[in-house]
């Protein structure tokens, strides 16, 4: 079966179209600036070049249309009709409470992601037209929702509540929910079968490092604590986002810039982190550049997010009683040496050894810890897609 996942954000939407048998990507794209001037697709064939055509795409529908038109042009299409698509699956950033699993889509689930977009109102309202086009489109074809939430719905409440008045959980269901849960399932399935080790008896810390970072404690196969909370801000220190602040500097700063709370939101999400620290950029690559330069603020942010990353790592092996594997994943996570000897020395405590030569290679599924290591340390890339399609064909085979 070819499944095809969707990834619908406002304005873009990325796209592959996977055998199911094989767990091949047949193509991939990008969808981009839907509803804006100066739209454009990305279709790449797998073994081919990429293909950039610029067209108006007023709506996601006209988006999924150009998609579907190029798995199925006679010259570089994959399939030869629509037909050769069995499902498709739909990432969706926020289930709340109500989906602890992907779900068919029904007009029920539909129903209930939309009862959940106060959650994840920049997200979930474009996760939803991104099914109601290929509804239109591909009205026989079975749908899946697949949830960034759901793999951290095993947490205890001793981890998912906040130190505030239980009212607010009763009435507008505020806790931690936590996000990245496609990517650290998948990953911390896959670091037992490298291991060897029955994923249902392993204590792993899954880091997923990127321009948006969280850590989660799995234990015996269940997500029990994580690092973001009702919203991706909470947690490490980011590409643009501040991470854990004292609300208490946040009214500070407030008062003294005669801010409002909007403002202040848009400071901490897209003007913070490495980002804010450094004054340089949102790319660690290029705070790493400046560092290397002497800038000094460039330093001290890159050394403030190993800190904080590895502070979580130490926090998640004390909730576990003890830690078995730690898997480094994402863009930072498989490809900066640097940021992950920096957070291991940290751990050096825990009997971690890592192999220089090993940690030297980017973005492959590698050990990067000594035989003598007393936890193991692992890079694996995520592939968040084809955890998408695995759900997806689980629920429609």
């Amino acid at each position: 079966m070819n499944i095809l996942v969707i990834n619908c954000g406002s304005s873009s939407l990325k796209y592959q179209l996977i055998n199911s048998a094989s767990e091949a990507v047949l193509a991939k794209g990008l969808c981009e600036r839907i509803g804006i001037e100066g739209s454009q697709i990305t279709y790449q064939p797998a073994g081919g070049e990429k293909e950039v055509t610029v067209s108006p795409m007023p709506t996601h529908t006209q988006a999924i249309q150009m998609v579907l038109d190029a798995l199925t042009n006679d010259k570089t299409g994959v399939i030869k009709s629509l037909d050769e698509v069995g499902a498709v699956g739909h990432r969706i950033v926020h289930g709340g409470e109500a989906f602890t699993a992907s779900t068919l889509i029904t007009e029920e689930a539909v129903k209930a992601i939309e009862e959940c977009s106060d959650l994840a109102p920049l997200h979930n309202p474009a996760n939803l037209i991104g099914i109601r086009a290929c509804q239109e489109l591909m009205p026989n074809t079975p749908m899946v929702g697949v949830f960034d939430t759901a793999f951290h719905q095993t947490m205890p409440e001793k981890a998912y509540l906040y130190g505030l008045p239980y009212e607010y959980y009763e009435k507008y269901k505020v806790r931690r929910y936590g996000f990245h849960g496609t990517s650290h399932s998948y990953v911390s399935k896959r670091t037992a079968e490298v291991l060897g080790r029955p994923y249902d008896s392993l204590k792993t810390v899954v880091c997923h490092l990127g321009n948006g970072s969280s850590i989660s404690a799995v234990l015996n196969g269940k997500s029990v604590d994580t690092s973001m909370g009702l919203t991706p801000l909470e947690g490490l220190v980011m590409g643009t986002r501040s991470g854990d602040v004292d609300p208490g500097a946040l009214q500070f700063i407030m008062h003294k810039e005669n801010m409002d709370i909007d403002q202040m939101l848009n400071v901490l999400n897209k003007k913070s982190g490495v980002y804010g620290m450094s004054g340089v950029s949102s790319d660690f690559r290029d705070v790493e550049n400046a560092a290397n330069d002497g800038n000094k603020k460039a330093e001290v942010a890159l050394e403030s997010f190993a800190y904080r990353v590895a502070k979580y790592v130490g926090a998640y092996a004390a909730a576990m009683s003890g830690v078995d594997a730690i898997a480094f994943t994402a863009g930072v996570g498989e490809n900066d040496k640097i940021t992950r000897k920096k957070v291991c020395e940290y751990l050096g405590f825990l009997g971690i050894e890592i192999d220089d030569e090993a940690n030297s290679k980017r973005g492959q599924e590698i050990v990067i810890s000594t035989p003598d290591s007393k936890v193991s340390v692992l890079v694996i890339p995520t592939n968040e897609e084809l955890a998408i399609a695995r759900e997806t064909l689980a629920l429609v085979k």
